[in-house]
This record gives C-alpha cells, sequence and structure tokens, in this order.
C-alpha cells in the first residue's frame, strides 16, 4: 500500500499548456531531434519526467512516431480525419 502511494507521487502530471506546448515544438520541428535533444531545446523548461509522460501520451494517441535514427516525427493528420470522420460506413469508438 506505501509503495502504491510513492509511486503514484513521484508520477508528473503535466497541465494542458505543457502538453500543448510540446506538441506545438514537435509539430514545427519534425524529425529535427531525437528525445534528448528536443528536451533540452524545448522553449520552456519541462521536468524529465513530465516530458516522458508528454512524449508517451502523444505517442499512445497516434500523434508522434520514431524513426529508425530515434528522431520524433509529428505524424497527426488532422485534415485526414475530418475527412474521414464524415464516413457513414466508419464507426467511431469513443
Amino acid at each position: 500500500m506505501i509503495m502504491k502511494m510513492a509511486l503514484k507521487s513521484e508520477i508528473r502530471s503535466p497541465t494542458l499548456q505543457t502538453v500543448l506546448m510540446v506538441e506545438k515544438f514537435i509539430d514545427d520541428n519534425s524529425g529535427a531531434y531525437k528525445k534528448t535533444e528536443l528536451w533540452n531545446k524545448l522553449p520552456r523548461k519541462v521536468m524529465w519526467q513530465t516530458f516522458q509522460v508528454i512524449v508517451g501520451y502523444l505517442e499512445e494517441n497516434g500523434k508522434i512516431a520514431y524513426d529508425r535514427d530515434g528522431y520524433i516525427v509529428y505524424i497527426w493528420n488532422p485534415e485526414l480525419v475530418k475527412r474521414f470522420r464524415n464516413k457513414p460506413e466508419l464507426q467511431w469508438k469513443i
């Protein structure tokens, strides 16, 4: 029980503003930096653990991927989503 509480306190919960800042920076610099380089180049300082949470979230939600050399690439395509969202033959899980 105490171990679970200790682990929860170590998890970083980023603010929406921080998530959006990191996402925009990745979008603007897609393919230019590896993970640590990107973290060091952010416009505002972010704790490493918080950055890890944000990058994990963006990867899990299909917004970023890593190329074979480890560079972070922004892959989210909102125009493609809009195009397919209105197709009646597709079902969206919410």
